[in-house]
C-alpha cells in the first residue's frame, strides 16, 4: 500500500473525511539513502516526483456540502479517535438481531386464543392484538405480550405496536351470537349457528371484515413485507424513487478520481432506462476510490421485513461495494458487502444483511453494532483500489469504468412462506351465485343479507389481502366447531364444500401455513370427514398423530377462489334473439352468468337505441360491458381495442337478418358458440337486454 507519509498539511486535514475509501493503518518508510534534513528541505520536489497530481479543492469543498456540509470537527474528532484506537478485525463481528415475532389479531376468540397457546406452547415470541386488556389476561395470562387495539379504528394501531413483527394470524371475525342471548362462556355460539337464530353484535360486518383487514394490512405492511421485495431505486413510470445521489470521491481525500450518476435512457436490458455508475479511478495522490452515495433519507427506511438487498446491474467484470449507513453522521460506520461482476452480462446480485461488514476506512470494526436493516440511512455504491483489513481489491484496474444498475430492491429469501395468514369462512363467493340452491347452504349464505352481509364483506377483506403484495394464505373453515382436532381432512377450492372443522385444527393449520411454501398465495376450504351428525371424539390415552399439513398445502393451486362462478368466463356463451317485426330492429343479448351491467361503458345505452330505431325497455342490467366488447372483438377478429365500434358494429349486425343468420354460426373461440335460438319478441316495437336464466 502507498505511504502517505508526504501529504501536505491541507491532504493530511482533508484525508481525515476518507469515507472508507483507503486503510488508515499505514506505515510510513523514510528512504533512509536520504538525510533527514535533506528530505525535509526537498519535500516538495519528492511529490512531483512521485507524480503528485492537482487537487481539486472545488470539488472537495462541493462534496462535502452536498452531503449536508461538513462536520462538527470537535466531534468528528472525538469520534475518529475512538473508531482508530477500535479492535481490528480478531474478533467475530457481532452477528445482526433476528425476529420471529407472530401477531395474533383477534386474540381472545376462538381460534386466535388457541393460536396463542400454540405458539407459546412450541416456543414462538408471540404479541396478541386484543381489544379488551383485562379479557385477554384472564384468558391468556399474564406473561403474554398484548397491545391493546381495535382494527375498526386506525388510530388506535399505533406503529410501535408492530416493530419486530415478522408474521401475522388474523382470527379477527365480527361477532355473530343468538338472538336470545347466550350464556356467559358463549355456549350457544360455541354450538355453531346452524343450532341459534343468529344476529351480529357489535360493530357491523363492514367495518370489522373489510375496514379492519384494510387497517390491519396498512398496519403491518412494513413489518411483514412484500412478496416482491420493497424497490429503493428502479423506474417505474420514469420515477427514479426517493433515492438523490451524488459523487463522493477521494477527492475527500486529496485524490483525483471521479465518478458520478447518470440515467441513460435506452440502457436497461429492455431498452427503458437505467442507472449509470461510472467514471475514473487514479490512484494519483494515494487515492484510488470512487462512489455514489444517496443523501440522508428524512426517515429511516426500515427493511426489517426483509432478508437482503437485491440489485440488477450490467457487470464489467469488476468487484464493487455496496455501503449502508445506519448512522446520519457524515463520517461514520458503513455496513459494507462485496460483489463481484460478469462482464457484459446483466445479472441479479443478492447481498444477504447477514454478509455485511461494519467497516471505517476499509478496515473491519468488531465492537460495531450490528446491522439494524430497520434504520438504513443511505446507500453508497464504491468501486475501490481496498477492499478489508489491509486487502487489496483483485480486479481492480486504473481507469474508467461504468456500471449500469437498473433497480435495487430488498428482497425477502425464497422459498417464501406467508407472512399474514387470514381466517375467513367457506361460503363467501356463494351469496348470488347463480344455480345455487340455497336450500342446501349453510345459515350464513342464506341469510348473508340479513346477517349484515358478512360473507360479502369476509370476500372483500380478503380481496384486500390478495391484492396487498403481502405473501399471503387464506384459510375458509366451514362450521367451527369445540370438538379437538385430529379427524381426517378434506381440503378443498373454488368455495363448493360443507361441512365442520374445529376451531383446535383450524389454528393448527394457521400456524402451519406460516412456515409452508406451498401454502404460500392459496385461498382454500377446510373440513373434517365427520358428518354434522356424528360427534368427533378422541382417546386422551391414545391421541391421533400429528398431521403433516404440507401433504394437504402442495396439492393446492394459485388464483383459484370461488369468485370464477361469480364472474363467468372471459368470453361467456350467449344467445342473440331476433324478430323480424318492427323492421328487423329487434334483439336481445344473453350474456351468461348474468353479471351486474354498471359498468357498461358510457352512452352504451343511447347508441343502442340510436341503431336499433326503437326504444330501450328496461335497463342493461346483466351485460357487463368487458364481456360484451370481448365477444365483439373475436366476432371483428380486432382484439376489443376499438370500444365504440365494437358496439356499433355489434348493433348493426343485429338490425339484418343476414347478419344475423352468419352470427348465429360464428365460432367466438374453441369451446365458445353463440346458441341457435330465435324467437317472436312481443310488447311491440323494442328492444331489450335482460336477466335471462343461466342454464
Amino acid at each position: 500500500m502507498e505511504c502517505c507519509c508526504g501529504l501536505s498539511l491541507r491532504s493530511s486535514a482533508s484525508a481525515l473525511l476518507n469515507p472508507q475509501g483507503i486503510s488508515s493503518s499505514h506505515t510510513c518508510k523514510r528512504n533512509s539513502a536520504l538525510p533527514l534534513k535533506y528530505s525535509r528541505k526537498y519535500k516538495g520536489a519528492i511529490f512531483a516526483e512521485s507524480g503528485r497530481q492537482t487537487w481539486d479543492f472545488g470539488r472537495f469543498i462541493r462534496t462535502l456540502y452536498f452531503f449536508n456540509g461538513p462536520p462538527n470537527p470537535a466531534k468528528f474528532i472525538e469520534s475518529l479517535i475512538g473508531k482508530l484506537s477500535s479492535p481490528t478485525s480478531t474478533e467475530p463481528i457481532k452477528k445482526m438481531e433476528t425476529s420471529d415475532m407472530v401477531l395474533v389479531a383477534g386474540a381472545t376468540g376462538g381460534v386466535g386464543r388457541r393460536v396463542v397457546n400454540i405458539l407459546r406452547n412450541k416456543g414462538f415470541p408471540v404479541r396478541a392484538l386484543v381489544r379488551n386488556k383485562e379479557k385477554a389476561r384472564s384468558m391468556l395470562g399474564p406473561d403474554v405480550d398484548l397491545i391493546v387495539g381495535d382494527i375498526t379504528k386506525m388510530e388506535t394501531l399505533s406503529p410501535e405496536y408492530f416493530k419486530g413483527v415478522k408474521k401475522v394470524i388474523n382470527a379477527a371475525s365480527v361477532i355473530i351470537g343468538p338472538k336470545e342471548g347466550d350464556t356467559p362462556d358463549r355456549a350457544k355460539y360455541s354450538q355453531g349457528i346452524k343450532f341459534f337464530e343468529p344476529e351480529i353484535k357489535g360493530d357491523s360486518p363492514e367495518k370489522v371484515e373489510y375496514i379492519g383487514m384494510q387497517n390491519l394490512i396498512n398496519a403491518v405492511k412494513n413489518s411483514v413485507g412484500l412478496q416482491d421485495g420493497e424497490l429503493l431505486f428502479g423506474f417505474k413510470g420514469n420515477i427514479t424513487g426517493k433515492l438523490i445521489w451524488g459523487a463522493l470521491d477521494d477527492v475527500v481525500m486529496g485524490g483525483v478520481s471521479e465518478s458520478g450518476f447518470q440515467v441513460d435512457p435506452k440502457g436497461n436490458e429492455d431498452g427503458g432506462p437505467t442507472g449509470l455508475f461510472k467514471g475514473v479511478v487514479s490512484t494519483a495522490n494515494n487515492g484510488g476510490f470512487t462512489s455514489i452515495r444517496t443523501k440522508n433519507f428524512s426517515t429511516p427506511e426500515d427493511l426489517s421485513a426483509y432478508d437482503g438487498i437485491e440489485m440488477r446491474v450490467k457487470g464489467d467484470g469488476r468487484r464493487y461495494k455496496l455501503i449502508l449507513r445506519t448512522s446520519s453522521d457524515w463520517d461514520t460506520v458503513g455496513y459494507t458487502a462485496s460483489f463481484d461482476t460478469t462482464k457484459q452480462q446483466w445479472q441479479t446480485i443478492k447481498l444477504p444483511f447477514s454478509s455485511f461488514r461494519p467497516i471505517f476506512r476499509a478496515r473491519t470494526l468488531t465492537d460495531a453494532a450490528p446491522f439494524d436493516p430497520s434504520k438504513i440511512i443511505s446507500l453508497q455504491l464504491m468501486y475501490s483500489k481496498f477492499e478489508y483489513d489491509g486487502k487489496l481489491n483483485p480486479t481492480f484496474v486504473e481507469g474508467s469504468f461504468q456500471l449500469p444498475f437498473s433497480s435495487i430492491r430488498a428482497y425477502i429469501n425464497e422459498p417464501i412462506t406467508p407472512r399474514f395468514v387470514h381466517v375467513s369462512s367457506a361460503g363467501v363467493t356463494r351469496p348470488g351465485r347463480p344455480g345455487l340452491d340455497l336450500s342446501k347452504q349453510p345459515p350464513a349464505v342464506r341469510l348473508n343479507k340479513e346477517l349484515g352481509f358478512v360473507l360479502t364483506y369476509k370476500l372483500k377483506g380478503e380481496d384486500l389481502l390478495r391484492e396487498s403484495g403481502i405473501p399471503y394464505a387464506i384459510v375458509r373453515p366451514c362450521a367451527l366447531t369445540e370438538e379437538p382436532a385430529g379427524a381426517d381432512l378434506i381440503f378443498d377450492q373454488g368455495d363448493n364444500i360443507t361441512g365442520k372443522i374445529s376451531r383446535e385444527e383450524i389454528a393448527r393449520i394457521c400456524i402451519a401455513a406460516l412456515d409452508s411454501p406451498y401454502a404460500c398465495g392459496k385461498t382454500f376450504e377446510v373440513k373434517s370427514t365427520v358428518p354434522f351428525s356424528e360427534p368427533y371424539v378422541i382417546d386422551p390415552e391414545n391421541p391421533p398423530p400429528e398431521k403433516d399439513y404440507d401433504e394437504y398445502f402442495k396439492n393446492l393451486k394459485e388464483g383459484i377462489t370461488g369468485k370464477e362462478a361469480l364472474e363467468g368466463s372471459p368470453v361467456p356463451c350467449f344467445s342473440i334473439r331476433w324478430s323480424p317485426e318492427c323492421d328487423g330492429n329487434r334483439s336481445v343479448v344473453d350474456c351468461r352468468p348474468p353479471i351486474k351491467a354498471s359498468l357498461l361503458l358510457k352512452g352504451a345505452r343511447s347508441k343502442l337505441k340510436q341503431n336499433l330505431g326503437c326504444p330501450l325497455h328496461g335497463t342493461l342490467v346483466h351485460v357487463r360491458a368487458a364481456q360484451l366488447l370481448a365477444v365483439v372483438a373475436h366476432l371483428k377478429g380486432q382484439g376489443g381495442e376499438e370500444d365504440d365500434a365494437t358496439f356499433l358494429q355489434l348493433t348493426a349486425m343485429l338490425s339484418r337478418e343476414e347478419d344475423y343468420l352468419q352470427l348465429m354460426h360464428a365460432k367466438i373461440t374453441a369451446g365458445d358458440r353463440i346458441a341457435q335460438e330465435t324467437w317472436p319478441v312481443m310488447n311491440g316495437c323494442s328492444a331489450d337486454v335482460s336477466n335471462l336464466s343461466s342454464r
